[in-house]
């Protein structure tokens, strides 16, 4: 119980600073450099409302400025967005329901010539994260956080088996980018499939990291995982409904794999 309090006391501190470390940003951003717009896209709903401005204010405040920040949701939910959102400048969308999707598909089908970063609705994003994902974006898929791959007999091993959140920078073919950390995705980067609504609802309609990956291999990508190990940290209260803890404690994501395996075969 001790020990139990001691995390807990030391999980308080740490959301407090991240806090804080937000609400102190001030230096004006950097322009980004690249030779087509960055949007960064990410997705949320009315349970999660109550952390997402603080995430929304971590991606506005980035050493690096993206040119647009969109924040898709169901029709009805932009009503009940608290005013502290409302009054940020971020770009307000209606899209179909198709849950995780949603932070990647619409911005896909809208601006295909732009480098989308996928941002997601819980965690704290320090301040350079925009910037290191930018600097490596020549690799055309760039994450923070990434597994690798672990085959057995030129196809995947179940999921829980492979190498999770890899310690250090690696890229290739078995670099599996997962989206809590952010990604970047380059123009052109994916297989024309990727905005296929009724293929991703039916072959992994709970893990997008795995049609994702499947979508850019396709096309030969060589992901890339920058810097360390990642740490997360998600802020209190946005946890209630998490699709990441059904598909790791759950069978979600060797389902997905199972069945893209079946319709694309492995891209490896």
């Amino acid at each position: 119980m001790i020990a139990d309090a001691f995390r807990r006391l030391k999980q308080a501190r740490r959301i407090r600073a991240a806090e804080a470390e937000i609400l102190a940003r001030r230096s004006a951003p950097r322009p980004h450099g690249l030779d087509a717009p960055l949007v960064v896209s990410l997705t949320s709903y009315p349970a999660r409302f109550a952390a997402l401005e603080l995430v929304l204010r971590s991606i506005l405040t980035q050493s690096v400025a993206a040119d647009r920040v969109i924040l898709w949701l169901d029709a009805g939910d932009e009503d009940r967005l608290p005013p502290g959102i409302r009054a940020l400048d971020v770009e307000t969308r209606i899209c179909p329901n198709w849950r995780s999707y949603k932070k990647i598909v619409p911005t896909l089908a809208e601006a295909p010539e732009a480098y989308v970063v996928t941002a997601d609705d819980d965690v704290h994003y320090r301040a350079d994260w925009l910037e290191g994902l930018v600097a490596r974006a020549g690799a055309g898929v760039v994450c923070h956080r990434a597994h690798r791959v672990l085959l057995r007999d030129g196809r995947p091993a179940p999921y829980g088996e492979w190498q999770r959140n890899i310690g250090a920078p690696e890229a290739g073919p078995l670099v599996f980018p997962t989206g809590v950390g952010g990604v970047l995705y380059a123009p052109g980067v994916f297989h024309p499939d990727v905005t296929d609504s009724e293929l991703f609802q039916r072959l992994a309609p709970s893990a997008d990291d795995v049609w994702l990956y499947w979508m850019h291999r396709l096309r030969g990508s060589r992901p890339e995982k920058i810097g360390g190990r990642y740490r997360i940290l998600e802020w209190p209260g946005s946890q209630a409904q998490n699709l990441r803890a059904g598909n790791l404690a759950g069978d979600g994501n060797d389902r997905a794999v199972a069945a893209m395996l079946a319709h694309y075969g492995f891209p490896g």
